[in-house]
């Protein structure tokens, strides 16, 4: 019997996929790397029985990145990263353990079915999956076909029982696209942003941005919203004059008519206007014209369409609206979520998708009649060859979606049931006076058939005053006419929607990138989301964007990006050449990169006026360990010290508050230590400025503080603090926090676990002894007499916080409250697993062997 690998791109599609070729009748077990499952059943596979195995990865398997010395901002220059920087493909996430996972599960099987999602993406990761199995997998007989590409756009029985029956291959052109994409994002942005975050954050101290980015899509972006604010700024309104009439047709009403000049930027000739047409008792009826009109039903629905709607209509940014329709794609109520086409093919189950919501209490009447009066065939749209129009697959209740989830949902449904729906009908009546020799009109409207505006009412025809029943010559009293004087009002801040359309139709991204690149540019600080999902753009947005048009404004503009993305459609094509388009694109933006380099003083000019300079921001905190004078502690993104007399700046840890450690200093610089907190629930530890920016010893990495510093006598250091190995991460070491007392407590080095220990003792002290047992060093407690929990009355004790049974019920294992998630190490949910040996860092080491500690952890901990 063959065995047949089946990959997914997520656990949840996995599952769902399995249940239904097995028709629930599936075995399922957790993969090793406790994320994926692996659901196995048998059945049969090209005519013969076999043994399939069905599991998913998690997104990308792999990520590109530079090598080793590449990856220091300090050591490369910028310039090399555009040819010189070899690149290599790295685990995405080295937790997982993707590969070794997908290898154990590949081992001995005989082919593979590639259940990725149907887009280059998805082509991208089929690739990164065959290079990891195809090693270990079964060697084909002859010239066996061993690898299969399953082709779907919804999660549905007929559409997955389709695509089993007709297996494709993967697409290595797409793939190649993609791999392009990533080289040349990776290359130039980071060569751009390196440059200009090391310049400006050497310069300036109130930047308020961690990170002073550029993105070959990001830039053109945040260009569109600064040019927007732009044309706000520049704006200088105008008077102008409007001829506004009335005519009372009969008694109690009165119809107000519109004038056909529409406005005068002259008072004195609008005034000339108003003076001859009061000279007119009546307003004569010229012509009364009627005519039917119709509003079209909408296209299909595709990805940008929708991201344009959930960020308009229901006030969702587009990378949470992309979640979300993911998220209901994977449960099966929606069909894959990132397409540009808004044509259905030929053979599409319209009725079969629209049978599914004939009991919704919402739209349940107009489904059913549109079912028993027969559906109208959608608008022919755009067929891009991806994916068909995104459309409920299944029904679905408030209830089950629930917030966000349900309304989304529901706008997708509306829109599906709208595209089958009669087109809206309505009688337009224009009818046009003359008084004196001005002309004025006056139109109304009637709805005739209201057609697919009976599910989609905030598309419907406003309800409107009936016009009187009138004919030509007939002659109506005039009511009143006044001069109105109004002023031109500038555009306002565009709208996310208003700039997704920009993006699509300048070419600036993809239907899956269109969101990334928004949330990029309001992470970076560049915009800020107002109300109405208006993005403003900030000082330093607007100064970075100026900038660019002063040096070269084609880094701003979106042409050159949305000739590069042509040239990948051509490689996914098959039509361009992937080293030649990589290598073409490199070198245009390598030599505008120098170019960028030799003028960037024309845009610290900008800076300057908008930005203040280091040594003119911040506080006085420390002493600088070199002049002994202070340094001034910067608060604004990325948080640092500066010596003005020094001309130094010393990054510090992100996400957290700074503050002087007891002007004690550090015994290798002099220069005093600071205290970073992440709050009072959070860790804190000691550090150095020069030593966290400069390591002083071999086995030290740039951005250690104290607790992971290996000095062997200093009385801050991991050498004289550390207790044990972390109870939850491989590396970790639990150091005493000396600064927690009376709530006293170790924290993980590495990680966010916390142990509480010893509340209200007056002393905790890190000894000399280690543990016979597990190696950890033994800890010496004096508490004051009145609140010593120990046995006897005793204040002291010195014993094992790991072993000790005095100690067993004075220690409780905890996960920190970080500020940031990029901090998170766990979890927080998990409890200690009781993996670490305790065994004591540093240079007392006992040479016996330590013993495996687990099941004494688990006692104190779970």
């Amino acid at each position: 019997m063959r065995t047949v690998l089946m990959v997914a791109e997520k656990p949840s599609l996995a599952q769902s996929i399995a249940k239904i070729l097995s028709r629930g009748n599936m075995s399922s077990r957790k993969g090793l790397n406790g994320a994926c499952s692996v659901h196995e059943y048998t059945g049969s596979f090209v005519g013969q029985s076999a043994h399939f195995k069905m599991t998913s990865v998690c997104g990308h398997v792999m990520t590109l990145d530079f090598i080793g010395k590449y990856n220091s901002w300090d050591k490369v220059d910028p310039a090399e990263l555009f040819s010189k920087a070899p690149t290599e493909k790295k685990e995405a996430n080295p937790k997982l353990t993707m590969v070794k996972f997908l290898q154990v599960e590949a081992r001995g099987c005989d082919c593979i079915v590639l259940w990725l999602d149907c887009d280059k993406e998805g082509e991208n990761i089929c690739f990164e999956v065959l290079d990891a199995v195809l090693p270990v997998m079964n060697k084909p007989r002859g010239t066996e076909r061993t690898i299969y590409r399953a082709k779907f756009s919804s999660i549905t029985d007929t559409d997955i029982c389709n695509a089993m029956n007709h297996l494709g291959e993967p697409n290595r052109n797409e793939a190649l696209s993609v791999d392009a994409r990533q080289e040349l994002d990776l290359r130039i942005g980071c060569a751009f942003t390196r440059f200009q975050t090391k310049y400006f954050q050497g310069k300036y101290g109130n930047l308020d941005s961690s990170l002073i980015s550029f993105g070959p899509c990001q830039t053109p972006t945040l260009g569109f919203c600064v040019e927007r604010h732009d044309k706000i700024q520049s704006f200088k309104p105008e008077t102008y004059w409007v001829l506004q009439a009335k005519v009372n047709p009969e008694k109690e009403s009165s119809l107000t008519l519109d004038w056909d000049r529409v406005r005068v930027f002259d008072r004195e000739v609008a005034q000339m206007f108003l003076n001859i047409t009061k000279m007119a008792k009546e307003a004569k009826v010229e012509s009364v014209s009627k005519k039917e009109k119709v509003k079209q039903r909408p296209l299909a629905l595709n990805t940008v369409e929708m991201l344009r709607v959930a960020s308009a209509a229901l006030g969702m940014g587009p990378q949470h609206a992309m979640q979300i329709a993911e998220r209901l794609y994977t449960q099966g109520y929606i069909s894959y979520p990132r397409t540009e086409t808004t044509h259905y093919p030929e053979n599409f189950d319209l009725k079969g998708c629209l049978r599914q919501q004939a009991n919704n209490p919402y739209w349940a009447e107009t489904v059913k009649a549109l079912l028993s009066e027969g559906i109208n065939r959608p608008r022919k749209g755009h067929d891009a060859g991806d994916h068909p129009p995104i459309t409920p697959m299944r029904a679905a209740t408030e209830a089950e979606l629930g917030g966000d989830g349900w309304r989304l949902y529901e706008y997708i449904t509306r829109h599906f049931i709208a595209t089958v729906s009669a087109d809206c009908k309505y009688l337009q009546t224009t009818i046009s006076f003359s008084i004196g020799p001005e002309r004025f009109t006056c139109i109304g409207k009637v709805v005739t058939s209201p057609g697919f505006t009976e599910i989609m009412s905030w598309h419907s025809i406003p309800l409107e005053e009936s016009l009187p029943h009138c004919e030509k010559g007939d002659l109506f009293p005039i009511g009143e006419i006044k001069l109105l004087e109004k002023q031109t009002s500038p555009p306002d801040y565009l709208t996310e929607a208003e700039l997704i359309t920009l993006m699509e139709k300048h070419g600036i991204g993809t239907d899956a990138s269109i969101p990334v690149h928004i949330n990029n540019i309001c992470q970076r600080n560049y915009v800020t989301v107002e109300t109405g999902r208006r993005l403003k753009p900030t000082n330093l947005g607007i100064v970075l964007v100026h900038g660019y048009y002063k040096i070269d404004a084609e880094l701003v503009l979106p042409t050159i990006r949305s000739a590069v993305e042509k040239q990948l459609n051509l490689i996914a094509l098959g039509k361009a050449n992937y080293h030649q388009v990589l290598e073409h694109t490199l070198d245009i933006f390598k030599r505008k990169f120098h170019y960028f380099v030799d003028s960037i003083a024309g845009m610290d000019e900008l800076m300057e006026v908008s930005f203040s300079p280091l040594a003119a921001t911040g506080k006085p905190l420390s002493r600088c360990g070199k002049c002994h004078r202070f340094m001034k502690y910067i608060q604004a993104k990325p948080s640092r010290l500066h010596c003005s007399h020094c001309d130094d700046t010393y990054s510090l840890p992100q996400n957290g508050t700074i503050k002087l450690y007891k002007e004690l200093r550090c015994p290798l610089d002099d220069f005093e230590l600071v205290l970073w907190s992440s709050g009072s629930r959070g860790k804190s530890y000691p550090l150095c400025p020069y030593c966290y920016n400069h390591p002083p010893f071999r086995d030290m990495k740039k951005g250690m503080g104290c607790n992971e510093c290996t000095h062997p006598t200093c009385q801050h250091s991991l050498s004289m603090l550390g207790i044990g190995q972390c109870v939850e991460c491989e590396n970790g070491v639990l150091v005493l926090d000396s600064t927690s007392g009376p709530k006293w407590k170790m924290a993980c080095n590495k990680c966010n676990v916390i142990v509480h220990f010893f509340e209200n003792a007056h002393k905790v002290r890190v000894s000399p002894e280690t543990c016979d047992s597990c190696e950890a060093a033994l800890v010496d407690v004096d508490f004051n007499k009145a609140k010593s929990p120990l046995p006897g009355d005793e204040t002291q004790h010195s014993g094992c916080v790991f072993c000790d049974p005095v100690f067993q019920d004075l220690v409780e294992l905890k996960h920190a409250a970080m500020r940031h998630p990029m901090h998170r190490g766990g979890q927080g949910k998990r409890q200690g697993r009781g993996r670490g040996k305790g065994r004591r860092p540093g240079g007392r080491l006992n040479p016996k062997k330590p013993k495996d500690k687990m099941a004494a952890l688990a006692a104190y901990f779970v």
